[in-house]
């Protein structure tokens, strides 16, 4: 991922590591869906996520940066912050 992705750009990686890696339908995947509810992920999944991020950010993640994240949205905003502050 590059420091200058959009929120856009990073919503698309979401999606498509969400389908491929976790088997959550694309179609289900919206900013406003909430993660653990509507997506079925747990917490094992949401730490799959965070080492996916790190693969494609080429730097880690603190796992306090996406505490509060509930919604996909949230996680852009996250890692969108994250690449900024890169």
């Amino acid at each position: 991922m590059s420091t200058t992705m959009t929120k856009e750009e990073i919503f698309d990686w979401i999606r498509n590591a969400l389908n491929e890696h976790f088997e959550v339908p694309a179609e289900n995947v919206t900013l406003d869906a909430n993660l653990y509810q509507e997506l079925d992920i747990d917490s094992i999944d949401a730490v799959d996520l965070l080492i996916q991020l790190k693969q494609i950010t080429g730097q880690p993640i603190s796992p306090d940066a996406f505490k509060q994240a509930r919604t996909v949205g949230d996680v852009v905003d996250a890692v969108h912050d994250h690449l900024q502050n890169a």
